[in-house]
């Protein structure tokens, strides 16, 4: 079945917290919208995921923290990372003016594919 969204739409106006919203899932992979708007991970939590993350900044800005690296890595419309499973990261902060929209693809260790 085909299913035609647009990233833009349906952004709630008031984000006390960050937006996550699954746009698909297959086997192995999720992709999800995230929506920031002065988010940041708590003081002292780090992620470490046991899958593959790439995210793509798709507007405002936003700066990530890799663990063991001195600098910020800052993204921009059109940056994209890829984050190894157990690459403890953080996201220092997100544009607190501007809506910061990401997407991010998940990349799950599936057998047999």
């Amino acid at each position: 079945m085909l299913f035609s969204s647009n990233l833009f739409e349906s952004i709630p106006g008031i984000l006390p917290q960050e937006s996550v919203q699954e746009i698909a899932s297959r086997s192995g992979i999720t992709i999800e919208r995230i929506v920031s708007a002065g988010h940041r991970s708590p003081e002292g939590f780090w992620y470490d995921q046991d899958w593959d993350e790439w995210v793509l900044l798709v507007s405002g800005t936003a700066g990530l923290q890799i663990e063991e690296q001195p600098d910020i890595v800052q993204l921009h419309p059109g940056d994209h990372l890829m984050i190894p499973a157990h690459t403890r990261h953080r996201v220092a902060w997100t544009d607190k003016k501007h809506r910061t929209i990401w997407l991010a693809v998940h990349i799950h260790s599936v057998k047999n594919l």
